[in-house]
């Protein structure tokens, strides 16, 4: 169930990223014709995809927080623990999911044709 919902939130990711590459394809085009190398367009995209599935990380580490409180109100004895690496690891799934997936989109987007002349 885990691995689905991973597997959506990096479609997710994937559609906001075209989307975003889509609508920025002039500011592309003039960031290239003013000397912008492919990698760093490259590396802007991969950064804002990464903050996107960074931030839902920690939305969802939220959710779980006051889950898991509401759980140990209601039955104190169960047995709830938070480490603080698991949480370390589940950000950094989370943030390497929005690297994977954000990865086509902004290769797509590094190899845009600048626009010299127009």
């Amino acid at each position: 169930m885990t691995g689905l919902s991973l597997f959506v939130g990096a479609i997710g990711i994937m559609n906001i990223t075209f989307v975003s590459v889509r609508e920025r394809t002039k500011e592309i085009g003039t960031r290239k014709a003013l000397g912008a190398r492919r990698r760093t367009i490259l590396l802007q995209f991969l950064i804002e995809s990464a903050s996107i599935s960074f931030a839902g990380g920690v939305a969802g580490l939220g959710v779980t927080y006051l889950l898991g409180l509401a759980v140990k109100s209601a039955m104190p004895n169960f047995p709830l623990v938070f480490s603080f690496g698991l949480i370390l690891v589940s950000l950094l799934v989370s943030v390497a999911t929005g690297i994977v997936s954000g990865f086509v989109p902004a290769m797509g987007a590094s190899r845009l044709e600048s626009r010299r002349g127009a």
